[in-house]
């Protein structure tokens, strides 16, 4: 891509830079609150806990503004949500000790994988519409959630809604921007949010002395290591394939692999290219110029390592913030990218079953052997694939429908 700083104007950085609160505040508003579960189960004391946060969000946002700047593609990096969910088990039977020399044994599984450039040579295999139907799989209960909150605060969602289509409408590209300010004028004019208990405090990193053992290899490191992989970085390298965007997956392996190195004696347990979050940055909502995008990637980056200095405070930040809200929030901020997807999957006729099977079966999201809804979803779109059509990927397929709009 050619796009240079001096190509930049102010008014550029607006749309990004609100699509990336939004995948931020819905990272932390939504998931976030597994680390404190883990955190808890694991007996760590606030500093550790702090730590966690310190060294991930940190860890993440470095790896994502050097990997968008360096490849000006909106690549947007977070921690295993899955693997965090994982870890809330886990991690009571487990030594703190052994559990971060496990992050530093999974860590080095990435680096190893990046280097040789497998999963990049796999990831090509797998036939766009196969992919667009993962996509559209994974964000379908976010869609649904953007309605689903009426039932428990039928006032916020219809108030959300009404703006997004109002916006949509009279000023399409700050629709996303509108929504969020609206959204909050709502919630604070009603006291439905209280930042009363907030207290502004700077978090310091606590070294942890890595300890190595067979249980922990087993136990934890190969299951962090599966999970996040079919769990967060196919999922999130199709959602840059899906928008047209083609940075290998390789240095993104070795970069956040680097990174979670470096982190997992402070209590980061894995870093990982981000999945839904990356979606509401990757599409035209982030910006129109699919060039510029990147920039949310970098202003992703800048979020989350103001929140990771600031440890818990920003953290209890997003937390008190309704659910609804967020879920809200995320649904409508994914749409148009749903919408794609979907066209995406059933745009060549030849493939549109097979799409339609990873789809279903995605969103169905059935964990089996421990391993999340995505992975199961691919594996049964590509082997209906493979026995219908009798190859792995057939030549009629062009570019998904986002890529075919954005052509228009």
């Amino acid at each position: 891509m050619n796009t240079t700083s001096s190509q930049l104007r102010g008014r550029d950085w607006i749309s990004p830079t609100i699509a990336a609160l939004i995948s931020v505040m819905v990272n932390y508003g939504g998931t976030f609150i597994l680390v404190f579960q883990a955190a808890k189960v694991a007996g760590l004391s606030p500093e550790m806990t702090a730590s966690w946060i310190l060294s991930i969000s940190v860890g993440v946002g470095l790896t994502g503004i050097w990997l968008s700047y360096r490849y000006r593609e909106p690549i947007i990096t977070a921690w295993s949500t899955p693997g965090v969910a994982f870890l809330v088990s886990v991690l009571a039977i487990t030594p703190y000790e052994e559990a971060i020399g496990a992050y530093i044994i999974s860590a080095l599984g990435f680096i190893v994988l990046g280097i040789s450039g497998m999963f990049e040579r796999f990831v090509r295999l797998i036939p766009p519409g196969i992919a667009s139907g993962l996509l559209a799989g994974i964000l379908l209960q976010f869609g649904i959630s953007a309605f689903g909150g009426a039932k428990a605060d039928p006032l916020l969602v219809i108030v959300l809604f009404a703006a997004y289509v109002l916006l949509k409408r009279y000023t399409s590209r700050y629709a996303i921007v509108g929504i969020l300010v609206i959204g909050l004028i709502y919630l604070i004019s009603l006291g439905k949010v209280d930042f009363s208990t907030i207290k502004l405090a700077i978090a310091s990193p606590v070294f942890i002395v890595p300890e190595f053992s067979l249980h922990a290899l087993l136990g934890v490191a190969l299951p962090l290591f599966i999970i996040t992989l079919t769990g967060q970085y196919m999922p999130g390298m199709l959602v840059l394939r899906n928008d047209g965007f083609k940075t290998s997956a390789n240095p993104i392996l070795i970069v956040t692999g680097l990174g979670s190195l470096v982190a997992a004696p402070f209590g980061s347990h894995a870093f990982n290219v981000a999945a839904i979050t990356a979606a509401i940055c990757t599409g035209k909502d982030a910006h129109e110029d699919s060039t510029k995008r990147y920039l949310a990637g970098i202003a992703c980056g800048i979020f989350y390592m103001v929140v990771g200095i600031f440890g818990v405070t920003l953290a209890a930040l997003f937390l008190i913030l309704p659910a609804n809200f967020i879920a809200t929030l995320a649904g409508l901020a994914l749409l148009g990218t749903i919408g794609g997807s979907l066209a995406g999957a059933l745009t060549e006729p030849k493939g549109r079953e097979t799409a339609l099977i990873t789809f279903l079966a995605t969103a169905a999201n059935v964990t089996l052997l421990g391993v999340g809804g995505a992975f199961w979803g691919l594996v049964a779109g590509l082997a209906a694939h493979i026995v219908i059509h009798g190859q792995f990927r057939h030549k009629p397929y062009r570019t998904s429908g986002i890529q075919q709009a954005e052509q228009k």
